[in-house]
């Protein structure tokens, strides 16, 4: 699986449209996933719009769990990286992050959350 850096600059406003939830490996057991140095993996749904276009929503991964953050909420995310995957007929990208952390910002919140 390729590794591609991703410039989050120029991604326009990233905001929180999931707070943070633990990644399961195991549904029926409930065990969190874990990465290679054994922390848990938690991800995050986050709202992608750039100028005058629409609205995506990206879920990504980031080892240990994001403090801070909460729906609505912009935030800065230090270190995306996507990975292209396929297994059989089913392929995509995923998201991954070196950290995920709120924007706090009084001018964004006076603004309605628009920065």
């Amino acid at each position: 699986m390729q590794a591609i850096p991703v410039d989050t600059a120029r991604l326009g406003v990233l905001r929180c449209a999931i707070a943070p939830e633990a990644k399961l490996s195991n549904p029926d057991t409930q065990e969190v996933k874990r990465d290679r140095e054994g922390n848990p993996v938690w991800t995050v749904a986050v709202t992608v719009r750039q100028d005058r276009r629409r609205i995506s929503v990206i879920e990504i991964a980031v080892s240990g769990q994001p403090k801070g953050i909460e729906e609505g909420q912009i935030l800065r995310v230090t270190g995306l990286t996507a990975f292209a995957w396929a297994m059989g007929d089913r392929h995509g990208i995923s998201f991954r992050a070196d950290a995920i952390t709120p924007v706090h910002s009084t001018a964004a919140h006076a603004k309605g959350g628009d920065a």
